[in-house]
């Protein structure tokens, strides 16, 4: 979710569903300690709670970003052990740290010792050939014994070499059953899936079998489908009743933002898809997508899209 679960999506996200935790994009260890802290891990209070990603190898500057994350607020620190892109390979970090247990466990241990709050780990259920379920339970086995009590699996294995981080999203299949048999191979453990969840139902249907429920693209192309999680999975009442009503939410934080110097196509890109498969949902995304770039767009941009789709009923 590079470049798409920035503050600003995550401050929008966070309106639709009190309960949901957020997680940041991933963020290297490396431009942690040695770059811009505040660019990188500042964040609004409203979006708790929130989980910092972090891309790594080093024991010991893991163990430092972490620190400075929880020192910032972070609710969790969560170690990617999941993304295949050919750039955090040539880094030494993401998916292909499942070939290397040990060195993820003292990841891990580092982190856990440096902070209060959790730390995780997001995998895959496999890499290239190494994809047996006896390899993966080892990997899960290993890290657990470091520390690690909550594992957030990605469903498909990865293929290092020869697809694309995109197809490495579609061609492997999803096994669901994988991520199931984990958990009940470490019961202690929290177990939360992801990978090609597309709706509540979906959701509804995996947590008969593990602890949580990981969304990515679906929550981002139509984050719509979060205005519903507080009542359908928590029992709680949801925030918000309309699409409209959303964007209304929103627009205060976007009149803040832009007094402070952003530009409306920052801000804008991360509605694109509330009135996703309604009447008029077209034209909103087309109105923005022309006007939202131009130097002077304002608010005006997102009340006149808005006009362009009809209100629907509030959902009960």
């Amino acid at each position: 979710m590079m470049e798409w679960t920035d503050r600003h999506y995550r401050y929008f996200a966070r309106l639709l569903s009190r309960r949901v935790r957020l997680y940041t994009e991933m963020v290297t260890s490396a431009a942690i300690v040695h770059g811009d802290r505040a660019r990188l891990l500042d964040f609004d209070a409203a979006e708790h709670p929130l989980a910092l990603q972090l891309g790594g190898s080093d024991p010991r500057e893991l163990a430092l970003a972490a620190r400075i994350g929880a020192d910032r607020g972070y609710d969790e620190i969560n170690l990617n052990c999941g993304c295949p892109s050919d750039r955090v390979q040539s880094g030494r970090f993401g998916a292909c740290l499942m070939a290397e247990p040990a060195l993820v466990a003292d990841c891990v241990a580092a982190m856990q010792a440096a902070v209060a709050v959790p730390v995780t780990v997001k995998c895959r259920i496999g890499i290239d050939l190494r994809d047996s379920y006896e390899e993966l339970a080892a990997f899960v086995s290993t890290i657990a014994a470091a520390g690690a009590r909550t594992v957030i699996v990605h469903a498909r294995k990865a293929w290092l070499q020869g697809l694309s981080p995109k197809e490495n999203r579609e061609i492997p299949p999803l096994h669901y059953p994988t991520v199931y048999r984990l958990k009940q191979d470490f019961p202690a453990l929290r177990i939360v899936i992801n990978g090609g969840i597309a709706s509540l139902d979906a959701c509804t249907a995996h947590l008969e079998h593990v602890d949580g429920v990981m969304l990515g693209r679906a929550a981002y192309h139509d984050p719509w489908l979060l205005a519903r999680v507080d009542s359908r999975l928590f029992g709680d009442t949801d925030p918000l009743r309309t699409r409209h009503e959303a964007l209304e939410a929103f627009l205060p934080y976007v009149e803040r933002e832009l007094a402070h110097g952003r530009r409306l196509c920052q801000l804008s890109r991360h509605v694109l898809g509330l009135f996703h498969g309604c009447p008029g949902g077209k034209r909103f995304r087309r109105y923005i997508a022309e006007h939202a770039y131009r130097a002077d767009a304002g608010m005006g941009v997102l009340r006149a899209a808005a006009a362009l789709v009809a209100r629907e009923p509030p959902h009960p």
